[in-house]
């Protein structure tokens, strides 16, 4: 087994993970909720399928034959969205489904992209907590999020999967370049504004593919000009 299996493949970060898997040679499929909407993923070593992250049946049909699956996907596609339509319990749903469904398929490894706002601020909380850093209109989503992360801490401990979380510890800069350098810290939000590229992100999303140093846990990925929390 030696492909990757990126769920969530049309956004930003999927995208981005697929271009660094394949720049490595491996084998991707590209999962996304509709496959007609993106045919520019479409290449050479790239399958386009459709899947739902939702539902374990799904996972472990797209999954099935790869070496690790990375889950990068949003229930929406921004903030303009709005809220209205979001599930709260969509990333716990994604949790349990992927638990299951990768173990239904003997897929060992699950990197899945975090959300800096459940990091810790310098006062302990969660930076979703102060107003003045996160947008209070974005908190319903970042909830969302961490009862993802609480789920898989819960449910995934000890068990086939061996899943990690990889936080971004700040903004996300589509255009910045590849460096291929970055810091992995712990749970506590970087002090300053430092920004890291996707592309730098999906380094460290494959390298922990390629070799695994961080085991069922949640670590924030920073440029490399950051110290580690």
């Amino acid at each position: 087994m030696s492909g990757i299996v990126v769920l969530g493949a049309g956004g930003r970060a999927g995208r981005a993970v697929t271009r660094e898997a394949r720049r490595r040679g491996f084998e991707v499929t590209a999962v996304v909720r509709d496959p007609a909407r993106y045919p520019e993923l479409g290449a050479d070593g790239v399958t386009v399928v459709r899947g739902d992250v939702t539902d374990p049946g799904s996972v472990g049909s797209v999954a099935g034959g790869h070496l690790a699956a990375v889950h990068a996907v949003s229930p929406f596609s921004g903030p303009e969205q709005g809220f209205d339509a979001l599930d709260p319990d969509f990333f716990v749903k994604a949790a349990d489904a992927l638990l299951g469904g990768l173990t239904a398929a003997g897929v060992r490894r699950l990197v899945v992209v975090g959300l800096f706002a459940d990091l810790l601020g310098a006062d302990g909380r969660p930076v979703m907590d102060d107003p003045a850093v996160f947008p209070p209109e974005i908190r319903p989503f970042a909830l969302a999020h961490t009862a993802g992360l609480k789920r898989l801490r819960t449910q995934g401990d000890g068990g086939l999967v061996d899943w990690v979380m990889l936080t971004p510890g700040g903004g996300l800069e589509e255009s910045a370049p590849r460096t291929g350098r970055y810091v992995l810290g712990g749970e506590r939000a970087p002090a300053g504004t430092r920004v890291l590229s996707y592309a730098d992100l999906a380094v460290a999303v494959v390298d922990e593919i390629e070799q695994p140093t961080a085991h069922r846990t949640r670590v924030s990925v920073l440029d490399a000009g950051q110290d580690g929390a």
